[in-house]
């Protein structure tokens, strides 16, 4: 793409007086670095995306609430994170993350291990054993 030809369409950039670094071609051929305020295919996609984050937060809020998951899956979601990303972070596998989700195991992990749990989540450890599910 051509420097003149790159995008400035309006975006969640645009709004914020900020711009995204792009690589473009200058009238040589050669690459340059140019900014673009948005792109709306992009701007689209990006936020469907984050609206199907904040469903599955949500679904997994509501399961959480009926006891059928334990808060890790839902701060998991919230975090935008999976259970791979997770397992990272805590430093387990990701067999054990999935099983952590279990209310009735959650409940007996220690206080090393849920503390880490919380660190990933950015988060007290009070706030995750408490299932305290508020998105502050």
């Amino acid at each position: 793409m051509k420097a003149n030809e790159v995008p400035q369409d309006k975006s969640s950039l645009d709004s914020i007086n900020q711009k995204e670094l792009c690589y473009a071609t200058d009238e040589n051929g050669n690459y340059i670095t140019t900014k673009s305020s948005g792109w709306t295919p992009k701007t689209i996609a990006l936020n469907n995306a984050i609206e199907d984050i904040k469903e599955r937060a949500e679904e997994a809020k509501q399961r959480v609430l009926n006891n059928e998951t334990s808060p890790i899956e839902y701060y998991m979601e919230l975090n935008r994170m999976d259970v791979t990303i997770l397992a990272g972070y805590v430093g387990i596998w990701p067999f054990r993350v999935k099983r952590h989700f279990n209310p009735k195991r959650f409940k007996k992990l220690s206080d090393k291990l849920l503390q880490k749990y919380a660190d990933a989540f950015n988060i007290s450890l009070q706030q995750l054993k408490q299932g305290d599910l508020n998105e502050d």
